[in-house]
């Protein structure tokens, strides 16, 4: 497989906001578009009637594009979200919209944040333009708890998130925030946690989350989750301080796996067992991140159940560690039989 030198400089990061019903999207999008940071930004909703634009704030409107004063584009959602971000790249290039390089996508409350995913790898004019740059999930504060135990769809939410915002948190007690902080971090160890009292945030704490180049760094081992203060260990067992340290001990479906491997691998061979797993279990495969050593070079692969990005080669080891880290987030899959499957294609090699 060939790869390009930098496949995603260039790229216009999309940041998703999902969260389930009542979580404060709809109040930190409003917020997000009168902030005067988020000029050349385009934030593309649901509706924009629920979001209440003040009129002085408006310049411009088309059928489902609103300009606003401070910069920022208010995109509605008419048809698909592949069809709309897909409009919004060809008006940008004809001129008709400014040049933004941002976008903020807000997902419904109800809404299986995957398949937004999805549709920005598997799409390929999509793909050649855009890149996720991460999930953001708010959760409520005062009923998140119940949330997360009856409803399937913020336990996904939660479980496949770059970072997670706590919202309402003025309204809850102490007590009912700790024990909501530590099932998030059950669900999710390697998201950061931070609390929104009513939408009020910096944009930038939105950002930067996810690979914006092939040039290795601290951004890189940031996005992989990795400790940035030289702690990780090249000889680390499994269960070292690596990529989602912290292993879901609870009895739930959804579960985090951490795999380490020490033994390069060749491509076809990985990419064979990682197809042969998204195939068969595709849909309870919720997230993967990883670097991978793939003869000697490092080489970064992300996907959501069985879709997945174009791999990215880097330039270098983003640090002096070589080894092969992958996390899995699943639904149902023991991590033996993760495990067992890598660990025999890394035991193979080919015929001389």
């Amino acid at each position: 497989m060939t790869w390009q030198r930098d496949a995603l400089a260039g790229k216009i990061p999309v940041t998703l906001i999902t969260g389930f019903l009542g979580s404060g999207k709809t109040t930190l999008i409003s917020k997000l578009l009168k902030h005067p940071d988020m000029r050349r930004v385009a934030v593309v909703i649901n509706e924009v009637g629920e979001i209440g634009i003040d009129h002085d704030l408006v310049t411009m409107s088309s059928e489902n594009i609103t300009l606003l004063a401070n910069g920022c584009i208010c995109c509605s959602v008419r048809t698909d979200l592949q069809e709309t971000l897909r409009d919004l790249f060809a008006q940008r290039r004809v001129g008709e919209v400014f040049d933004f390089d941002r976008v903020i996508v807000e997902t419904t409350g109800l809404a299986d944040p995957a398949p937004v995913v999805q549709t920005l790898a598997s799409d390929t004019l999509l793909e050649a333009q855009y890149r996720l740059d991460g999930l953001i999930t708010l959760v409520d504060g005062v009923l998140g708890l119940g949330q997360i135990q009856d409803q399937t769809e913020a336990v996904k939410q939660i479980a496949i998130a770059d970072k997670v915002f706590i919202t309402k948190s003025d309204l809850a007690d102490a007590p009912t925030l700790q024990a909501l902080r530590e099932a998030i971090g059950t669900l999710n160890p390697r998201a950061s946690i931070d609390t929104l009292v009513n939408g009020e945030i910096e944009p930038h704490a939105l950002m930067a989350l996810g690979l914006a180049s092939a040039r290795a760094g601290q951004q890189t081992l940031r996005f992989l989750g990795e400790a940035l203060d030289g702690s990780a260990s090249t000889d680390a067992p499994e269960g070292g301080r690596y990529l989602a340290q912290a292993a879901a001990t609870h009895d739930r479906s959804v579960r985090t796996v951490s795999l380490r491997f020490k033994q390069p691998f060749q491509w076809a061979s990985f990419s064979a067992a990682l197809e042969l797993l998204s195939t068969l279990r595709g849909p309870d495969l919720l997230r993967v991140k990883g670097i991978v050593n793939v003869d000697g070079k490092p080489v970064v692969v992300q996907g959501v159940q069985h879709i997945f990005h174009t791999p990215v080669e880097l330039d270098r080891w983003p640090s002096a560690d070589t080894d092969s880290r992958l996390v899995f987030i699943t639904r149902n899959i023991e991590a033996d039989v993760i495990r067992n499957l890598f660990a025999a294609v890394g035991a193979v090699t080919p015929a001389a």
